[in-house]
């Protein structure tokens, strides 16, 4: 007679069967539940970067328009008349983004300017910003006059 494996036997099956633990769904529901807020945690973390990842574009390019603009006066001709006394205020779309750029130039002691020295401002805000990237960004440079001193004998 040939004698048979408990392996291949029904009886092996059954009791295997009995053996084996899997998780139940209630161990499987709270661990969805467990994973769906962390999920949920990082989809508001997602929100949030986007938002200032928005700010920071904003904020970058209001600096760039800034000093694309003092350059701009501090290259320029003394005679230019971009450059002479007062404020000016205009609006400019640069990349789908709008910004508020006032430009200032005084020559009064009274903002640390001279007849000879003036003082240039160039204040760049962004329209319709985040909250937090809606300040300005503000550029101060000064500008020389050339003048000729007493020393110039002609």
């Amino acid at each position: 007679m040939k004698q048979r494996h408990p392996e291949n036997s029904d009886e092996y099956a059954i009791s295997n069967r009995e053996e084996q633990q899997g998780f139940t769904l209630l161990e499987t529901c709270i661990a969805l539940v467990v994973m769906m807020v962390a999920t949920l945690g990082v989809a508001g973390l997602f929100t949030y970067a986007i938002s200032y990842n928005s700010g920071a574009t904003d904020r970058a390019l209001a600096l760039a328009i800034a000093q694309q603009r003092m350059e701009r006066l501090r290259k320029a001709p003394v005679t230019d008349s971009s450059l002479t006394t007062g404020s000016t205020t205009e609006t400019i779309t640069n990349a789908s983004h709008s910004f508020q750029v006032v430009t200032t130039i005084c020559d009064t002691s009274g903002c640390g300017g001279t007849t000879t020295l003036k003082m240039i401002t160039v204040q760049v805000t962004p329209l319709g910003a985040a909250q937090w990237a809606s300040g300005p960004v503000t550029t101060v440079s000064q500008r020389a006059w050339p003048t000729l001193g007493s020393y110039a004998k002609y």
